[in-house]
């Protein structure tokens, strides 16, 4: 039996399933006696497996997940309060989005240089400190001029702490154990996006301030765990390495601009993340005016996207880790092929689930080994700017993805969506093909260890 089917969660959703079916049959479970053998068993194999990972791996994992999860209170409600706020419509909105996504950007390249240079644990501290300011001005906020322009700004510096984050992860593990362990992150950030949005419902209800006010007591708390209890991770420069400026510490970021199996590697990547956006962009409103999905039923396949994250996240990192990752990267945007093309052929809603349950498992091989194999790529005293040049395969995505989609959508035939991406799907796959050949050699020279390993 896969070791996934003896976690609490999956038990918990096979129960909640089983007595939506079978309600006669609650007698049976609820009379039915627990195998204590199999729970202890199972708390065994628990214990067994986070030994497996250095105590501030889960220190970092666990502040982190508070962190997510004042983030995820607030973020499904934010279109929301800014137009009922501020009495704007979607396109500022839009603008809004679009200005946050490229300041975060140039905080991220900030931030990546300054954590090669001065360390990973300062940067996250000042990068939550300013996600906490920046949540009580954005609360705080009368106009919507007011709550742009501060948004922007200040957006920016929360997102200097991010490469942060990703460098002290890279360092903590040593590099066998590092698709597992993003692989964990994504499991936790995924269980946060799981409970937030209901808990802020609530919230949201009664008071849109008090998320704000939330979502920053989170990102303080996670601060002061990162500053009481978490050393620095940055690996020692040796001896016979100049001094370096920090002029020179940002003119660094060529080494990166210059790598070509790197950049070939973001711009590969990019083209499939075009594709991925499409499932939290336009696919809910395709299935609304072409198939007539409401919108709970859409949120109903968004569900089982994160459920099954949840569950599944690990047991899928631990099967993969011992492939070679651009091979893993192949394989993976296969799925986001076959997938996301199902929508455009399909017209079903059990189909549309089983698309999403086709995509899901591409995201799964696909995220933890693309976060694994730039910290891979990366040489040792340039993870943090490398993993911030790493977001260019978002940021274009994030500027012309949604765009070209609802162009097609309003103009054409809105099933050539999916078709366009199935193609994009498949020059990705390629892409991937061919650079697990050229960067073979690369990907196995042999990682030197540090003092965070």
């Amino acid at each position: 039996m896969p070791d996934y089917m003896d976690s609490p969660i999956f038990v918990c959703m096979t129960m909640d399933i089983f007595l939506r079916i079978n309600p006669d049959k609650i007698g049976f479970v609820l009379n039915h006696k627990p195998n204590e053998k199999a729970y202890i068993n199972m708390l065994a194999r628990l214990k067994s497996t986070a030994r497996e990972y250095p105590r501030n791996f889960w220190i970092l994992i666990g502040s982190l997940f508070i962190d997510r999860l004042g983030g995820a209170l607030i973020f499904p409600f934010f279109s929301l309060y800014v137009t009922e706020k501020f009495s704007v419509g979607m396109t500022q909105v839009g603008t809004l989005f679009a200005f946050y996504a490229v300041s975060s950007f140039i905080g991220s390249l900030i931030g990546g240089a300054l954590t090669d240079r001065f360390g990973r644990r300062a940067l996250m501290i000042f990068g939550l400190i300013s996600s906490a300011f920046s949540a009580l001005i954005m609360g705080l906020s009368r106009d919507f001029h007011t709550f742009f322009v501060f948004s922007v700004i200040v957006g920016a510096f929360a997102d200097m702490g991010h490469p942060a984050g990703q460098a002290m992860l890279t360092d903590i593990l040593p590099e066998p154990k590092r698709i597992e362990g993003f692989g964990i992150l994504r499991v936790v950030a995924n269980l946060a996006v799981t409970i937030g949005p209901a808990i802020g419902g609530l919230i949201a209800s009664k008071s849109f301030f008090a998320l704000f006010i939330i979502d920053a007591v989170a990102s303080t708390i996670t601060a002061f765990i990162v500053f009481l209890t978490m050393p620095e991770t940055k690996p020692q420069k040796h001896a016979d390495q100049p001094h370096e400026s920090i002029f020179q510490t940002f003119k660094g970021y060529s080494v990166a601009i210059k790598d070509g199996i790197f950049m070939a590697f973001l711009s590969v990547s990019a083209i499939s993340v075009i594709v991925y956006m499409q499932m939290n962009t336009t696919l809910s409103v395709y299935l609304r005016d072409v198939h007539q999905i409401t919108t709970q039923q859409f949120g109903y396949i968004l569900s089982l996207n994160a459920a099954m994250v949840v569950v599944f996240q690990f047991w899928v990192t631990r099967k993969i880790a011992k492939y070679a990752p651009m091979a893993l990267m192949t394989f993976g945007t296969l799925f986001y092929l076959v997938g996301f093309t199902m929508y455009g052929f399909t017209n079903t809603y059990p189909l549309f689930l089983f698309a999403m349950v086709i995509i899901t498992i591409g995201e799964m091989i696909v995220s933890p080994t693309s976060t694994a194999l730039v910290a891979r790529l990366a040489p040792l005293d340039m993870r943090g700017r490398y993993m911030a040049v790493s977001g260019f395969s978002w940021i274009i995505p994030s500027a012309i993805g949604p765009l070209l989609a609802g162009f097609i959508m309003d103009k054409y035939d809105p099933h050539w969506l999916w078709y366009l991406c199935g193609i994009l799907a498949a020059i990705s796959t390629l892409g991937f093909l061919l650079l697990s050949r050229s960067a073979s050699d690369r990907l196995q020279h042999e990682v030197p260890q540090n003092a965070g390993e």
